[in-house]
């Protein structure tokens, strides 16, 4: 019996890591199709020429012009990299919200982030911010708005904070900040400031900058590395909170980092892009029905996914339709059918 558990693990891991592998480089190859594909097509010998150029200096042909070198690290590989940044992102705080809450139905912006962020864009569009401002008063506000969640759902349960108490205040704290939006939305003015409004709340990545995305790789890398470190943890509490307990883990710690760490993925995420949602919802439910629930292995290909799903919506956003779609709206109309689809496959994979 030991020799047959101890197969059953060295089969489990081999898979677990060809998973891995074939995530690796599906994602490299839809990288590739993303960084070639656009309304001004690029060929892989130009691309190399001009990475070459970029690196070592070494001369280009005359055929490469200015305007490639510019769409290239201007805007198409800054464009790719944060969709896979943010797509990993939302993939990874909804994985560990998920097995925080043990509810595979639980998405990043369950705690209000999105709608507070999204209320923080709308006053700083109103206010006329520049893209930085926009972008540092929607993650601020996104912040705040968890917190509100947080701190409200501990008075309101007398410091024993329980998951359906923060789910129910996230759920009021969030309708709060869509009725500010709502209402920032109505007074502003409605033939410049509320169509810039309302576009960056349906979501996009077409004003990601190179700066954007060094600010992304920074917020989203620090934020995932903890929940790496602990998601061994995260495997403990899904099973509930005396288990937990009796493992010795403190619970009331975790959770408060796993809340942290989630919402300033998610704060970071929708400052950049706006809106978008059903990331963080259907990949870590997806990855779960592939590899299990053990987060071990369950939160490394949450990620993989995430990056490679989200970066594949972006390119048919602005690649196959003769005008680019916002992304959140996208992402809805795909993540819709499929996650009922899901739905009707059953719950394999979860506890």
């Amino acid at each position: 019996m030991k020799f047959r558990h101890m197969y059953q693990n060295k089969m489990k891991n081999k898979k677990d890591s060809l998973i891995i592998v074939l995530l690796i480089l599906f994602t490299t190859g839809v990288f590739f199709v993303s960084i070639l594909t656009g309304r001004y097509s690029i060929t892989p010998g130009q691309m190399f020429q001009l990475i070459a150029k970029r690196i070592s200096g070494t001369q280009i042909s005359k055929s490469i012009n200015s305007n490639m070198e510019t769409i290239l690290f201007q805007v198409r590989l800054p464009r790719v990299l944060s969709a896979m940044l943010i797509g990993a992102g939302l993939s990874a705080s909804g994985a560990a919200y998920q097995g925080m809450f043990r509810n595979p139905m639980i998405s990043p912006d369950i705690l209000g982030v999105s709608s507070g962020a999204g209320f923080g864009a709308s006053i700083a569009i109103l206010m006329s911010f520049g893209s930085l401002g926009i972008e540092m008063t929607a993650f601020l506000f996104g912040i705040l708005a968890v917190g509100l969640s947080y701190f409200i759902s501990k008075a309101v349960s007398r410091g024993n904070t329980t998951m359906l108490v923060l789910v129910l205040i996230g759920m009021v704290v969030s309708s709060l900040f869509q009725s500010m939006i709502s209402i920032t939305k109505y007074i502003a003015d409605p033939y410049g400031k509320m169509p810039a409004i309302t576009f960056w709340l349906m979501g996009g990545l077409s004003t990601i900058t190179p700066d954007d995305v060094k600010i992304l790789l920074i917020v989203i890398i620090a934020a995932i590395v903890p929940l790496m470190l602990i998601r061994w943890k995260i495997n403990v509490l899904s099973f509930g909170e005396e288990e937990a307990m009796a493992l010795g883990i403190h619970i009331s710690r975790i959770r408060s980092i796993l809340i942290l760490c989630s919402t300033i993925i998610t704060a970071a995420c929708v400052s950049a892009s706006g809106m978008i949602g059903w990331v963080g919802l259907i990949v870590p439910h997806l990855a779960r029905m592939i590899v299990g629930p053990d987060y071990k292995i369950l939160l490394p290909v949450s990620c993989l996914m995430g990056g490679m799903y989200l970066l594949l919506v972006d390119t048919i956003a602005r690649s196959v339709f003769p005008m680019e779609i916002p992304l959140g709206i996208l992402t809805s109309i795909i993540g819709t059918p499929f996650f009922m689809y899901l739905l009707l496959k059953g719950k394999k994979g979860w506890n």
